[in-house]
């Protein structure tokens, strides 16, 4: 069983990631435009407002720089000055769509998807992208999505994961150096597992760990999709896992009381809180995105 920590309660708590140089959580709460930090060694934790809702970001080859993913665009924040420098819009021509979940590749090159804001039921409107070292935008030939989500990448880098949430199954492609993709496959169906699959982790085994939105559980996929083990959470709604602290051995995870009434939140306290689990497995370092 996970545990909460921390006191704060996110509405949507989202893109948790650890960065081992400066040892410290970063995570956003997408509705409050807020990106927040914790520190396990001092205890202390903090936010940044921004200036839209932040939806994903990515660790930079400088520790004092952020590679943001927007509602609108994409953005570098710096943590000194609080500067922000905009690097491009996207979807302008869709203004249902902003940008959801978001992950580097191992040779540093961001790749995120989109979210329909439509009420349900969602048309899959957006595209997954990828934002190469050298700033250029590209849209990838894996289809269009409601819930862009379960973004990251094998330990070799060769095999990409992604999902649409809406359709309840996690996919995977082979993935070149290159920037190549071979065509898409099943990873995980739609019925396979309870609750909708929301972000993913991969482990130094290989090994996906998924969070189960609606289901209250992180599941852990052996690299040929066999469910290999189950982590519950007092929290119906977690949202995205990461691997952090001493030896990448804290598997921790965001949840949301996104959606929840009243009586579902008196019956589910800790939703939107903190959750953090020790285990006998290990993470990876996320990769960054090179600075210029």
């Amino acid at each position: 069983m996970m545990q909460a920590f921390l006191d704060n309660r996110h509405e949507l708590g989202e893109c948790v990631l650890w960065c081992e140089r400066t040892e410290r959580l970063l995570w956003t709460d997408i509705p409050a435009c807020q990106l927040w930090s914790y520190s396990p060694s001092t205890g202390r934790s903090m936010y940044w407002p921004m200036p839209e809702r932040l939806c994903s970001f990515a660790l930079t080859t400088s520790d004092d720089c952020l590679l943001l993913g927007l509602a609108s665009g994409l953005a570098f924040f710096h943590f000194s000055s609080g500067a922000m420098e905009r690097i491009a819009d996207v979807e302008p021509g869709i203004p249902s769509t902003r940008l959801n979940d978001g992950r580097c590749d191992r040779q540093g090159r961001f790749v995120f998807g989109m979210f329909n804001q439509e009420d349900a039921p969602k048309r899959s409107l957006g595209g997954f992208y990828r934002l190469d070292t050298d700033l250029r935008l590209e849209r990838l030939p894996i289809g269009n999505a409601a819930i862009a989500n379960s973004i990251c990448f094998s330990p070799d880098g060769r095999r990409m994961y992604y999902a649409d949430s809406s359709t309840r199954a996690i996919h995977c492609c082979d993935y070149g150096p290159d920037g190549q993709l071979g065509a898409s496959r099943v990873f995980v169906a739609a019925d396979a597992a309870p609750g909708e699959p929301d972000g993913s982790c991969i482990d130094a085994e290989g090994y996906l760990w998924s969070t189960r939105w609606g289901a209250g559980q992180i599941m852990r996929f052996a690299p040929d999709g066999q469910l290999d083990r189950v982590l519950a959470l007092d929290a119906p709604q977690p949202s995205c896992p990461a691997f952090g602290g001493t030896g990448l051995s804290t598997l921790y995870a965001t949840s949301a009381f996104l959606g929840m009434d009243t009586g579902d939140r008196a019956r589910a306290p800790l939703s939107g809180a903190m959750f953090h689990h020790a285990l006998d497995v290990r993470g990876l370092p996320e990769s960054r995105f090179p600075l210029p």
